[in-house]
């Protein structure tokens, strides 16, 4: 990413290895989160994904194990060879708070985690 691409980000993205699922198109696909952010995923593209940009998805992230973590309504923003990358839309609160708190333990800057939700409900 260019240093003009990094400085416009508002959310820091965590490199998150886990398992997750991706609902779209009566369908569902099971993969890795390569990063996760306030608000967005980057997944592994899943074999056989044939869903065009801008479709309404949903993705469970499980987290210590297979007990449900985070869940997000998301839009499919950009396709690579091997990544997804989606836009959040919607997150529960549940979700939300289990997201704030791996956020919060990757950053360790409560000032940084404070502003980035400022851009967030902002």
């Amino acid at each position: 990413m260019s240093i003009e691409g990094s400085e416009k980000r508002k959310f820091h993205r965590i490199s998150f290895d886990a398992p997750c699922e991706l609902h779209a198109l009566e369908s569902v696909w099971t993969t890795e989160v390569l990063d996760i952010s306030l608000k967005g995923v980057l997944v592994r593209r899943p074999e056989g994904w044939d869903v065009p940009l801008s479709k309404p998805c949903e993705v469970i992230v499980y987290l210590d194990g297979q007990e449900v973590g985070i869940v997000m309504a998301v839009e499919l923003k950009h396709i690579e060879a091997h990544r997804l990358g989606f836009k959040c839309e919607y997150i529960d609160l549940e979700s939300a708070t289990h997201l704030k708190r791996l956020v919060e333990l990757n950053l360790g800057d409560q000032v940084l985690l404070e502003r980035e939700f400022a851009h967030l409900i902002g």
